[in-house]
């Protein structure tokens, strides 16, 4: 949407005019609240706590540690060695911890 910044600027009185004839005229129209939503077909996508996931398989490839990374011995995470901020009585800690 343009703006036309050379344009004469409206007082707050003007403001709470507008803003008031806004709302009047929303209130009138009766389509104006309604959401065009399924809510059936919202909710499928959503998981419920402790809803029962013993027939889900999940599948996850781990990778062994590589030369180029640490395990940080505060959070014990793994990070990239550019992430190595100390090392104290040999061990490594990163910046996030240090």
């Amino acid at each position: 949407m343009a703006t036309d910044y050379d344009a004469p600027r409206k007082t707050d009185d003007e403001l709470n005019e507008d803003s008031l004839e806004e709302l009047k005229a929303r209130r009138t129209d009766k389509n104006s609240g309604k959401v065009d939503e399924d809510e059936a077909e919202a909710a499928e996508g959503f998981e419920l706590p402790g809803a029962d996931l013993s027939n889900e398989e999940l599948s996850v490839r781990v990778l062994p540690r590589q030369a180029d990374e640490f395990t940080c011995s505060r959070c014990f995470l793994v990070h990239h060695r550019s992430q190595l901020a100390a090392e104290k009585d040999g061990q490594l800690i990163c910046a996030e911890c240090a």
